[in-house]
């Protein structure tokens, strides 16, 4: 048994102590998978088109994942000396359940035993405009500037909020870079996961004071996601990227790079079939009655498909709640019970929540399924996890705040046995 992170009990998070093999041949996905990618290569390849090496890399790597006959590792116990065989896995990024889920686990609790310290957390979620998610598809470093936008935007709220200034406040947040929607649709939006409040730099010493702040209001919340649009929108327009006449604004014409991911991508961001007799048109739909009574959320801002939602926080000794909520952020792209077959051998795949319009299931041809899984494969070197503020590596204060107490200039002594 692999041992837990410092600091966890035994048993936290693990569902039990016994090891049980994964074995991917018996899941839907892989048959799926295994059946229809070689005719979705094909009819790429009958187009003139092909997938880029690291969206085939995806694929292949995945097939092999959890399958002993692609290499293993003999494990054997010290104690009773029983021996089990461990399949490699693919680490891959995409959609591997697997894969996702473990890194999903390993990072909850990383961050709750080492990153976030006991105060209070409040998740942010940011949403863009349809053209601006193809835009940070197709183009990650542009993404990660405007993330350093939202997060000075928001930070310097909480900030003044909390009656302080730039120059001895200082708050953090933890983003997490999420590519897919609840229809298995491309949707770059952002999860942050924000102090709720902010630290104030006084007397040096190894602790720093923490004041929280009041949950942001409707109207807050819409001025803020007003200034966040203005800011990101003369961000694009100063690089060429966005061009503004006087009723509207619209991407430049040589803002998009062309790739051959541009139409599985414009296809998976807007609902619509990618492959098949039936492209272009939206895709399938199972629906029923939209509910009379709608809740009322008083925690979200809307501005011209910017859209701000606040509504979920953890208290300060609400460790267990936070770390599902880490957990929540950081789950896989696909979801295993989720997925099915219908009667006429299209995969019907069930929304975590129904939409507005009563929709339930989306419906794909196996063609389209397995494009909308090349669309949800991220660039590779692209970080989708980033650190803010007093999280950052190179932050002086993230030793002082941090459960771990790592960070710039507190490096841990090297010990003194040979």
């Amino acid at each position: 048994m692999l041992p837990l992170p410092a600091g966890r009990k035994a048993g936290a998070g693990v569902a039990g102590s016994l090891y049980e093999r994964h074995r991917p041949g018996r899941t839907l996905l892989y048959r799926l998978v295994e059946a229809h990618y070689p005719a979705f290569k094909a009819q790429l390849a009958a187009q003139g088109s092909a997938l880029p090496d690291y969206v085939e890399r995806e694929f292949d790597e995945y097939l092999k994942c959890g399958c002993l006959e692609h290499g293993f590792l003999r494990v054997r116990c010290e104690t009773c000396h029983a021996e089990r065989l461990v399949a490699f896995s693919c680490k891959r990024r995409g959609f591997c359940p697997s894969c996702g889920a473990r890194r999903m686990v390993e990072c909850a609790a990383l961050l709750v035993d080492e990153v976030f310290p006991e105060q209070p957390v409040r998740q942010w979620v940011l949403s863009f405009p349809y053209p601006l998610r193809f835009l940070f598809a197709s183009r990650p470093a542009i993404m990660g500037q405007v993330l350093g936008i939202v997060y000075r935007c928001i930070a310097t709220r909480l900030i003044r909020k909390a009656g302080c200034t730039r120059k001895v406040g200082h708050t953090g947040a933890v983003t997490w870079v999420q590519r897919f929607g609840s229809a298995l649709n491309a949707n770059i939006h952002f999860h942050m996961l924000f102090l709720d409040g902010a630290y104030v730099d006084g007397a040096p010493g190894p602790s720093m004071r923490f004041r929280r702040v009041k949950a942001p209001s409707s109207a807050e919340l819409t001025q803020l996601t007003h200034t966040i649009a203005q800011r990101v929108g003369r961000f694009l327009e100063r690089h060429g990227l966005l061009e503004c006449d006087a009723e509207n604004s619209y991407l430049a014409g040589d803002a998009m790079e062309a790739g051959p991911l541009d139409e599985l991508l414009g296809h998976s961001i807007t609902y619509r079939i990618a492959v098949g007799p039936h492209a272009g048109r939206k895709v399938f739909t199972l629906q029923t009655l939209p509910s009379c009574h709608e809740p009322l959320d008083d925690q979200v801002g809307k501005v011209a498909g910017f859209s701000l939602h606040a509504g979920v926080a953890a208290r300060a000794d609400e460790r267990h709640k936070l770390e599902r909520l880490c957990r929540y952020i950081a789950r896989p792209a696909v979801s295993e019970k989720r997925l099915s077959l219908s009667a006429h051998g299209n995969v019907r795949y069930q929304l975590k929540t129904p939409y507005r319009d009563g929709t339930t299931h989306v419906i794909f041809e196996p063609l389209d399924f397995i494009a909308r899984l090349a669309a949800l494969v991220p660039k590779p070197r692209v970080n989708l996890i980033r650190f803010h503020g007093v999280f950052a590596p190179n932050s002086a204060h993230r030793a002082r705040v941090t459960p771990a107490k790592r960070g710039k200039g507190n490096k841990p002594k090297a010990s003194d046995d040979r």
